[in-house]
């Protein structure tokens, strides 16, 4: 029997939609003013937006909170954590539907060498390599199951030490077009450009025509060259300046990863690069930048060491380190200021502001939250003779947050419409292995602490303005389609959200904690967090660059 002819005994029309969500205050990540509407979804995608008067399957009542698309990561390092446990809580809980990776290192294309060194080095997280190319690690995740969606770069360094190892020299013609040839590979699998990492060895014995080649063989597939620069404090605007030339001669859009300026003495160059920035994107460069909003970073110790004694990969680099003669030569460079590499330790200016978060070696983890300076005082060494120790010892580079950049930089960086939101962190929990090491506060309070600390306390930005920064704005220079808006059509990848009380929680001293204020997340149409805790699903796929051979 019809339903338009039983009403009266009850008969009703299936649900319309899938989801609808009603009553919230819409921030479509467009900038634009926010509007009272529902969001209805149906399969994976957002459908109406506005007054929905169907019903759906799943009524969501948004009343009193902000409704907008899902936020992407534009720096996760992700590519483990998401391994050991799909379901991305740090992250998803900030309300993160999209992780974007690949600085300077990708989980492929692998050689024999590099696959066999990614094993021997692995840490407190144990996986199996199944994959040799990057999409092939992207698909491995999405079979095991994944919260998020996910997307990456090609890396630099990845290509490099395939063809050229450790070595500190260029690679020959033939070596280069067998790197060119991976890149182009990973283009067309998906790939969103070249990411680049050129303070760290062997990334920093790659000269620029290197990086130009690289970029010309991503360049026509629509990839964008993202870079953590050469410098980010002596040579800054050097460094800013590299990445330029790079654009141009390649033809690409860049992106500078983490924009800072490390190191007192270099806090004021930022006014200069910021305008500078500007400058050539008033020339029609398409030159971008993200950042992370604390006032340290966080990497190893091999950012406290001269990159010539890395040469060769880990197993040289501790083997010198033994070497009596090495390591006087090697703890006089880390104390002398220079600018023909780049030392975290100095740029911190003493090692009681550089903390130590990571170790393999179980007989280390209780130095773990510890400062370098505090280390050295209990193992009676001088820092730079603790921090040698501490990498042979370990086996590995030691996982380091090194305090380097000032808050007034960081809200200048956050005024300008061309900066988007990476956290430069894996998306952790706060259990089993993840607990057996430190990790920096922004692994799980990066995107909380924008629209916390500095929409809200500190308007330095406007509520809208921040979304757009973690949303359409890192989909539009990506390249990606329907992400990152709140429009039908659009992926329904939608975040509710407290503005009043959305906040990061993670400390430096007790960094395992979870932002809140986030209160359901869905990613392409499927509930992942409601009211709050994990629904378990793991809807998250793999996200093309534009130069995908679909």
């Amino acid at each position: 029997m019809a339903c338009s002819l039983a009403l009266a005994v009850g008969c009703s029309s299936p649900p319309a939609y899938d989801v609808v969500i009603r009553g919230g205050t819409v921030y479509d990540g467009s900038g634009n003013s926010p509007v009272a509407a529902d969001v209805a979804l149906r399969g994976d995608s957002i459908v109406a937006v506005g007054e929905v008067t169907g019903k759906g399957t799943l009524e969501v009542d948004a009343t009193g909170m902000a409704v907008s698309p899902g936020f992407i990561n534009m720096l996760s390092w992700a590519t483990e954590t998401l391994i050991e446990d799909g379901r991305s809580q740090g992250d998803i809980r900030q309300g993160v539907t999209l992780e974007v990776m690949g600085e300077g290192t990708s989980m492929g294309p692998l050689s024999d060498t590099l696959r066999a060194d990614m094993l021997a080095e692995q840490g407190d997280i144990k996986f199996p390599i199944t994959w040799r190319t990057l999409r092939g690690y992207q698909d491995s995740l999405v079979k095991k199951g994944i919260s998020t969606n996910i997307a990456s770069f090609v890396g630099a360094t990845t290509v490099r030490i395939n063809h050229v190892g450790w070595d500190d020299r260029a690679p020959t013609p033939v070596e280069l077009e067998a790197m060119q040839q991976e890149v182009r590979q990973a283009m067309e699998e998906g790939a969103l450009g070249v990411g680049s990492s050129l303070i760290y060895a062997p990334a920093f014995y790659a000269k620029t025509d290197e990086l130009v080649a690289l970029m010309k063989a991503a360049a026509p597939y629509g990839g964008m060259y993202i870079s953590h620069m050469r410098s980010e404090g002596a040579r800054l605007e050097e460094a800013v300046e590299e990445l330029i030339t790079i654009a141009r001669e390649s033809g690409a859009r860049a992106e500078i990863y983490h924009l800072k300026a490390a190191g007192e003495a270099n806090w004021p160059k930022m006014a200069r690069v910021l305008n500078r920035i500007d400058s050539v994107r008033a020339q029609g460069l398409q030159i971008t930048a993200d950042i992370y909003p604390y006032t340290a970073g966080a990497t190893g110790l091999d950012a406290a060491m001269p990159p010539w004694v890395q040469e060769g990969g880990y197993a040289a680099w501790a083997r010198r380190l033994q070497d009596p003669a090495i390591r006087r030569k090697v703890a006089e460079e880390m104390r002398t200021p220079t600018d023909k590499w780049e030392s975290l330790l100095l740029a911190s200016g003493s090692p009681d502001r550089v903390v130590l978060s990571g170790f393999k070696a179980d007989s280390l983890k209780q130095y773990t939250g510890k400062t370098l300076a505090a280390v050295a005082k209990l193992r009676g060494t001088s820092p730079e003779e603790t921090a040698m120790d501490l990498v042979i010892k370990d086996g590995t580079r030691v996982g380091t947050i090194y305090f380097i950049i000032t808050e007034d930089n960081i809200a200048a960086q956050l005024k300008k419409p061309w900066v988007s939101v990476g956290s430069d962190a894996g998306s952790m929990a706060p259990e089993g292995n993840f607990l057996k090491s430190n990790t920096h506060p922004r692994a799980y309070g990066t995107f909380a602490r924008v629209l916390g600390k500095y929409v809200r306390e500190d308007k330095v930005i406007t509520l809208q303005e921040a979304v757009r920064r973690m949303t359409s704005l890192p989909a539009t220079n990506l390249r990606l389609t329907r992400r990152g808006t709140l429009t039908p059509g659009a992926y329904g990848d939608v975040v509710i959200f407290d503005p009043a009380t959305v906040r990061d929680n993670a400390t430096f001293e007790q960094p395992h904690q979870y932002a809140t204020g986030v209160r359901d997340v869905f990613v392409n149409g499927v509930p992942v967090l409601r009211n709050g805790e994990h629904t378990g699903a793991t809807p998250g796929r793999v996200v093309l660059g534009p130069g995908a051979k679909r």
